[in-house]
């Protein structure tokens, strides 16, 4: 089955695209990674997006706007996704662009993703699995972090050898999976990655940047102790997992805030430094806490070279790698995340794994619309999951 994977994460940058063709042989989930790419959002669009998410107040006129806008441009990626691959495609599955995560008290009520899945049908003519993450926060779950379904698989070979590893996403939010020999999988979103220095460098640019390039601002400046200190005192931060997290609180108000306590402006050098440190400070906590062994790394703070530098003192004699290693591209890992899940919804299978997410059970996730001018046909169900997973070279369909 050749299934588009989509997603649009907390950076709002763009949509990240895989096609993968998923087929089991023997038992073994094979996956071939025959197009990836970054769509970059049109910027009157991002910034649109970026005027629309919390703390900003909206109508449901602006909502229904961007729900058109996001879907005809993950409608367009799509499309272009399509004609690269080598065959025809059986499936789109689409996370749409999350503009609101609903958490009181610790725990997920309700989350908000747009961009109408009408649109993708319509362009691609193959049915659309959407709204995936629904269904796990119905159950008790957070809805959140999905992509345990392929750490967990990705991260296996290592758990076997005995070793403690963790496969860590640098988006927006940073969030892990912790798979160790004779314990279930835990995941959780740690806090933010580049979401702090993302909105501290687009304000100051007046958005000309929206993100420091190579961490070559944060090498430039000086960490602030002091705001570091007060920063690092987040009660998010001493919640236990699962949890979940997003730009409901880690937006440019919370470093507003943060510095009217601080009673100062500092340079912004200095100040996307303490940002910096900050994440890889609760990401190192977070892996010396989980003991692990190994580290693998993806998202778009691979590219921050300050950031992984850092990151790799503080983890010590952890092994940090990069999803690249075993073979899936860093930047691609979530929209290769959501193809496999679309695959599992059209298989029967689910697609969460609720000792990461924190739900009552295993759930089949998202809705589908059917595609265009003919009937929905879905493969005959599996009976489980695959119990191991090779993503193999590109190369002709399988």
């Amino acid at each position: 089955m050749r299934v588009v994977g989509m997603i649009s994460g907390t950076s709002h940058d763009g949509i990240d695209v895989a096609v993968v063709d998923l087929a089991v042989v023997d038992d073994v989930l094979h996956a071939r990674l025959e197009h990836t790419a970054l769509i970059p959002y049109e910027p009157a669009l991002r910034h649109r997006l970026r005027c629309a998410l919390p703390p900003a107040p909206v109508g449901l006129d602006v909502v229904c706007e961007l729900d058109t806008a996001i879907g005809q441009a993950f409608a367009d990626a799509a499309r272009t996704a399509v004609a690269a691959a080598p065959g025809p495609v059986d499936l789109v599955c689409t996370h749409g662009q999350t503009v609101f995560h609903w958490v009181d008290g610790g725990r997920a009520l309700g989350t908000l993703q747009l961009g109408q899945p009408a649109w993708i049908a319509e362009a691609t003519g193959a049915p659309v699995v959407s709204d995936v993450r629904a269904a796990d926060i119905a159950a008790g779950g957070h809805g959140a972090p999905l992509v345990p379904v392929l750490d967990t698989l990705l991260l296996a070979p290592f758990v076997a050898d005995g070793r403690r590893a963790g496969a860590l996403n640098l988006g927006g939010i940073s969030n892990v999976t912790v798979c160790a020999p004779d314990a279930e999988p835990v995941a959780w979103d740690i806090g933010p990655a580049n979401a702090l220095v993302d909105a501290v460098v687009t304000a100051a640019t007046d958005g000309e940047q929206s993100y420091d390039a190579g961490g070559a601002l944060a090498a430039a400046g000086t960490v602030l102790p002091d705001l570091l200190d007060q920063l690092l005192t987040e009660p998010y931060y001493a919640l236990p997992a699962p949890k979940s997290s997003g730009k409901e609180l880690f937006h440019g108000g919370y470093v507003d805030a943060a510095l009217d306590r601080l009673g100062r402006r500092p340079d912004v050098a200095d100040l996307v430094a303490t940002l910096t440190e900050l994440t890889a400070r609760t990401v190192a906590d977070a892996t010396v806490h989980a003991r692990l062994d190994v580290l693998v790394v993806s998202g778009g703070g691979v590219r921050n070279t300050t950031l992984m530098r850092r990151l790799t003192q503080l983890v010590g004699a952890v092994d940090v790698l990069r999803t690249d290693d075993l073979g899936v591209p860093a930047d691609e890992k979530e929209a290769v995340a959501f193809a496999l899940i679309g695959w599992a919804t059209a298989s029967g299978l689910p697609g969460n794994v609720p000792s990461c997410t924190g739900a009552a059970g295993p759930r089949v996730l998202g809705r589908v619309t059917p595609p265009v001018g003919r009937a929905l046909e879905l493969p005959p169900p599996l009976a489980r999951w695959p119990h191991a997973l090779r993503v193999d070279a590109p190369g002709p369909a399988s």
